[in-house]
């Protein structure tokens, strides 16, 4: 279940007071206490440009925050298949790094691999904590420099950290497929494990100008078909060559001998009576081989596991706190759109929640913890629009014309024209994208 959060920004002018504290204050109070929580989100006041060039980052920043949403959802699908779905381990690793030392400290590095050393020296927090306590980094972003080398750096950065997850997670998948593979081989049945072990080379012709000798796999049940007719399935089988080899739970492995000018006629008949053909040479020392592969891969396999996962807690670091930089820009940007000059709003992040239920922290049954989850979702869900409710009977008035209002002056359904511009624009950054008559971009994490 993930927490949802909301990004509000309204201009200083329109509340009792101009001071900023006495504006969340007043947020405070018109969202109740029940349905989420009022915290400051402080935004620089970076340099602006022209117009069009507000307009073009505002587009640019709508496009960019979508990328940035996908490759946190991409990291955290990542982290849940290299740690098998336990929400316990994933929780853990989904902290963020964005302190100011640490970013002064890699300056010096390669953005971010180097970041990957500074996660073991500088303290991790729980992504919540980040998003509720969020500052802008003014180390690793500075504020004197242009909306669009901002927008330009966290780009490439967002390409960097979606690019590294994806190249190892590859690369760990590989190796993992090869270490299944081998495992395989090991452990299945004699339809698919290695004969190396199996086979007593003894039973072989081996060098035999005119005879040759097969491997042929069947079902437990057809046993006695086969014996019964593998010697009439082609010309030139030789009579009662058949020895069984080996059996598991689902099948049984025989020999049998024909000439060779005919083994390719047995095999396909073989085939077709649902009998496997399998192939294998005697190799000395086949069996060390094999055991001296598997043991290489597997440590293989476990350290590009340890190296995913620490890419993948990075990458979760790296990417969130992008998205969160990229979002302050979005605000800020919006709100000078909207808003003009001078630079007098207030920014706040709503983190909508609920308490938990006395008997669920108790825990009385593990049904009621179960459903809890699922519940907490959609009252989640519910409290986000009672938030965006309460937060447009208050401001929708700064829309003027753009709503459409029934006889008590209540707010319409969004016209559907105006939002499709105001999407194109780049703003408006509600659930569904839909045009509000204030700054508000909605959001969560996978």
């Amino acid at each position: 279940m993930s927490t949802k959060y909301a990004l509000v920004s309204l201009p200083l002018g329109i509340f009792d007071s101009s001071d900023k504290q006495d504006a969340i204050a007043s947020l405070s109070a018109t969202i109740s206490p029940d349905n989420g929580t009022v915290r400051p989100f402080n935004i620089p006041d970076f340099k602006i440009g022209t117009l069009d060039a507000l307009v073009q980052q505002a587009d640019d920043l709508a496009k960019l925050e979508s990328n940035c949403e996908a490759v946190v959802a991409k990291v955290a699908d990542s982290l849940k298949t290299i740690l098998d779905g336990d929400e316990d381990k994933i929780s853990q690793q989904k902290m963020v790094n964005d302190s100011e030392k640490c970013s002064a400290y890699l300056l010096y590095f390669s953005p971010f691999i180097m970041y990957i050393i500074a996660n073991s020296v500088f303290a991790l927090e729980p992504t919540d904590h980040y998003v509720s306590s969020f500052s802008w980094n003014k180390v690793r972003y500075r504020a004197d420099k242009s909306l669009g080398e901002l927008v330009d750096t966290l780009q490439k950065e967002l390409i960097t950290t979606d690019n590294d997850v994806k190249t190892k997670f590859n690369q760990y998948n590989s190796v993992k497929t090869n270490f299944t593979t081998l495992q395989r081989k090991q452990t299945g049945n004699l339809a698919t494990k290695s004969l190396t072990p199996v086979v007593d080379p003894a039973l072989l012709i081996q060098d035999s100008e005119y005879l040759e000798t097969h491997l042929i796999v069947v079902p437990n049940n057809a046993k006695k078909d086969f014996l019964r007719a593998y010697e009439t399935l082609a010309p030139m089988v030789v009579p009662r060559s058949a020895v069984q080899v080996a059996q598991d739970d689902e099948f049984t492995l025989f020999t049998a001998t024909t000439f060779k000018k005919h083994s390719a006629e047995f095999l396909q008949k073989c085939r077709e009576e649902k009998w496997t053909p399998r192939q294998y040479k005697y190799v000395e020392g086949g069996r060390e081989e094999e055991q001296r592969e598997l043991d290489r891969v597997a440590r293989e396999e476990k350290k590009t596991w340890g190296e995913a996962l620490r890419i993948g807690r990075t990458g979760w670091s790296e990417s969130v706190m992008i998205w969160l930089h990229v979002l302050a820009l979005r605000v800020f940007v919006e709100a000078v759109l909207r808003y003009g000059l001078p630079l007098d709003y207030v920014s706040v992040l709503v983190k909508v929640g609920v308490p938990m239920c006395a008997n669920v922290c108790c825990g009385k049954t593990v049904l009621q913890i179960a459903n809890f989850g699922f519940l907490l979702a959609q009252t989640n869900s519910k409290l986000a629009n009672k938030v965006k409710t309460a937060l447009d009977s208050n401001y929708s008035y700064l829309g003027g014309n753009a709503f459409g209002r029934d006889k008590r002056g209540k707010i319409t359904k969004d016209d559907a024209a105006l939002s499709s511009e105001m999407a194109a624009a780049g703003l408006g950054g509600g659930e569904g994208h839909e045009y509000t008559a204030y700054v508000y971009y909605e959001f969560d994490f996978p």
